[in-house]
This record gives structure tokens, sequence and C-alpha cells, in this order.
């Protein structure tokens, strides 16, 4: 036996035992961890042998006894009024047994990788039901209206590049909403599987991922309307603002993963600030306190997709006339008034500069660290206006002191 063979063997047994294990937990009546671990084996010989005899057909054959071997055991399982009709445990065999005959291919990664799938698909059988229990059509709508945008427009779009300065590319732009609603996605579903109650953290985390400026107005309506909640309030602001730099970052590593690590680094400081600020508040925060993570609207309206694809369409113009008529100082005008209420567009666009080559990574993280700085700026204005002194003065210290940190970093680093 050559080492690989003893490699694929091995691979072989530990998919049949772990998706064995995960069967018999659950008592399945048509194979447990014994009948998984002998319908990987059997795949993995059927595989070699159809391999040393050049014949195909030993595994047409393999599969079709194993076939009719699930259905004579569902015939006389079925005569029981107990019987569980659920297809699932069969599906599983029938996938492990072809897995683990194309392993005896050599493609071990790739087995690995969907037989683990497999396992967890099936351990995740509860949490997954209790999911889709919790959605309704607002959420299959978002689901549905993504996979237009992201499977349907995009396909389409002609990949080539016009307009002022060669910028524009529907492809690209598109490319960059898929990005942005697939985030924003996200979100949404983590709030429909975390609930409603489950505390300040979670609707801290939770407002970056959606929306850390409309997060930002929700809670300083509650400040305003229940002032006590002043520290509650604060906390979520500072943790919803911390998740967007780190969003942005993420978009980074998405759009210009090349250039990341030296993007990437000082962006970290503000974040880093205000996790460090909302942990700090945290822990003055009693449970009695806990508010419940407001519902958020579907990221994936197409009116939403549109806007934003024109929003960015326009920052891409914007950048490329600023760089060209006014320099570095255009280039940060442009920076600050996109970053006051959206810090996705100028990220990304000024991400993709950097990835077409028409921009340096090394200064290019300084427009969208302005772009943040302004984003603090304009939410911090917000919550004063709304929340009222209780909530400016609070969201003042703590955005004070990331804006310090970001300006820092812009003049040092």
């Amino acid at each position: 036996m050559s080492h690989e063979e003893l490699m694929g063997l091995i691979i072989a047994l530990g998919l049949g035992l772990l998706t064995g294990l995960q069967r018999e937990t659950v008592k399945s009546s048509i194979a447990g961890i014994r009948t998984f671990t002998l319908i990987a084996l059997m795949g993995y010989l059927t595989g070699l042998l159809a391999t040393w005899w050049n014949s195909p057909w030993i595994i047409a054959t393999g599969l079709l006894s194993l076939t009719l071997l699930l259905l004579i055991a569902n015939y006389i399982q079925g005569k029981q009024n107990s019987f569980d009709v659920g297809q699932t445990t069969e599906v599983a065999v029938l996938v492990i047994f072809l897995l683990t005959a194309y392993l005896s291919q050599g493609h071990q990664a790739f087995v690995i990788v969907v037989g683990g799938l497999v396992a967890v698909l099936l351990y995740l059988k509860k949490p997954l039901s209790a999911f889709a229990s919790k959605l309704g059509e607002k959420d299959l709508r978002a689901i549905f209206q993504f996979v237009a945008i992201s499977l349907i427009v995009l396909p389409v779009l002609p990949n080539e590049t016009f307009g002022p300065y060669r910028v524009l590319n529907p492809r690209e732009i598109w490319l960059m909403v898929v990005l942005i609603v697939g985030l924003g996605l996200a979100g949404y579903f983590a709030h429909k599987w975390m609930g409603k109650t489950r505390g300040t953290l979670a609707a801290g985390l939770l407002g970056g991922l959606i929306s850390s400026t409309a997060t930002t107005i929700s809670y300083a309506r509650r400040c305003k309307e229940t002032p006590g909640l002043a520290l509650v309030a604060v906390f979520v602001i500072a943790m919803a603002s911390a998740v967007a730099f780190i969003r942005v970052i993420v978009e980074i590593g998405i759009v210009s993963s090349a250039s990341a690590m030296q993007m990437v680094p000082p962006l970290l400081i503000p974040a880093a600030i205000l996790f460090g600020m909302g942990w700090w508040l945290f822990r003055h925060i009693r449970s009695d306190e806990s508010p419940e993570v407001p519902e958020p609207s579907n990221p994936a309206e197409l009116g939403s997709a549109f806007t934003f694809a024109a929003l960015y369409a326009l920052v891409l113009l914007a950048v490329a006339f600023a760089k060209d008529y006014f320099g570095q100082t255009g280039l940060y005008a442009v920076s600050f008034l996109s970053g006051l209420t959206d810090m996705d567009a100028i990220t990304l666009s000024i991400s993709n500069s950097v990835n077409q080559g028409r921009m340096e990574a090394g200064g290019a993280w300084k427009y969208i660290m302005v772009a943040g700085l302004a984003n603090l700026i304009f939410k911090g204005a917000l919550a004063a206006f709304i929340g009222g002194k209780a909530l400016a003065k609070k969201v003042a210290v703590v955005f004070g002191v990331a804006l310090i940190g970001g300006v820092v970093a812009l003049l040092f680093l």
C-alpha cells in the first residue's frame, strides 16, 4: 500500500466515523457510526478498484447496490408506524460513498472540506430549523432579492471601462453593490438568529454590521425619551462605530488584499480605541438596562442597491477628478464629504484604485481614515442634536478620544 493510499484510507475512516457519530447521537434507524464507517470504506475501495481495473462501472454498481440497500431498509422500516420518513440519513450515506470514491483519485483537500460540511450540516439541524422557523415574508424577500442582485444582474453586466477618466465599469460597480448588500444581509440575519433581546453587546455589534448611523439615530432617540439610558446609548453607539471600522477593514481585505497589510494597521487605531472605551462603558451598565435590538430594514432592497451603485460611481468620478485637478488636497476633501454619511463608497473606491495601480497603498489609507473620522463627527453631531445634553457629553468624550487617535495616526504614520 502506497503512502497516498494509506492517507486516503485514514481520511475515509475519519469521515465515516465523524458522520456516523452524529447520526448515532440522534439515534438514526438507518445508519449509525459502524454503518457509516463501512460505507466510507466501501466507497474508497470501490474507487480504488475502479482505478486499478480502469472501469468506472464499478463505482456505478456500488452506488446502485447501496441505493437498493437503502430502499430495502426504508421499506422494512416503513412497516413501523413510528418510522421517520425523512431522507437526511439516506442522502448523507450516498454523499459519503461518492466522496470516498472520489477520494481514491487523490483529491484529499476537496473531500475533507465537503465531508466536513456534510457533518456540520447534519449537526446543525436544530439551529437551522429554529432559524428557518423565524423567517417571514420579509426575510425571504431579502434572500431572493440578494439572489437577483448577485446571480442575475451581475453576470449580464458588461465588463468594460468607460466614461470620464475611464473609471466606470458596470460589472465592477455592481460587484461592490453585491459586497455591501452581502455584508448588510449578514448583519440582518445575525439579528434574526440572535433575536431582539440579546442585550447591549449584541445591539452594538449588530448595529455596526447593519448601519452604525441608523443605530446612532435609533439610540439617540431612545435616550431623548429616557435620559437614564444615556450610558447604554453611548456604549451601543461606540461599539457600532468600532464595528463599522472593522467592516471597512474587511472591505479593504476583499477588494485590495495584496495591499491590505499596508492600509489596515492605522485604521485599527480608532477601532481599538472605540472597542476599549466601549468595554469600559460595558462594565458600568446594569443588566436591567439592556435594551431590545431594533428591527433592521431589508438591506437587499433593489432601490437601496441602485442608490449605492449611483453613489459609488459618483465617488469614483469625484476621486479621479479631485486627484487630477487638485491632487492630495482634493482627495482629502472628497473623502471627508463622502465619509460624512457613508464610509463604504469611498473605502471601496480608494481600495479599487489601489488594486488597479492608480494609487499608492502607502498613502491611500489616509483618505479612508479621513472618511472614517468625518463619519464619527457626523454621528457625534446626530447624537448630540437628537439625544440631548446627557448623551452629547458622553459621546463627545468617546468619539473625541477616537478622533485624536485617528489624527495622530494621520500626522505621524
